[in-house]
């Protein structure tokens, strides 16, 4: 059974590394131990003054 690891930057589905998995959408490498592991930082949110 075959499962897909995706980018933690764009999200994309990586290629089968088995060491570096690649994103073909943001052209990252990703090492395979980084990939459950990872920061991915929060999405920052944007104040609106009234």
């Amino acid at each position: 059974m075959k499962t897909v690891n995706h980018c933690p930057r764009c999200h994309h589905e990586l290629d089968e590394g088995p060491i570096i998995y690649r994103c073909a959408h943001c052209c990252r490498a990703v090492y395979a131990a980084d990939i459950e592991n990872e920061f991915v930082p929060r999405q920052q949110q944007v104040a609106v003054a009234a």
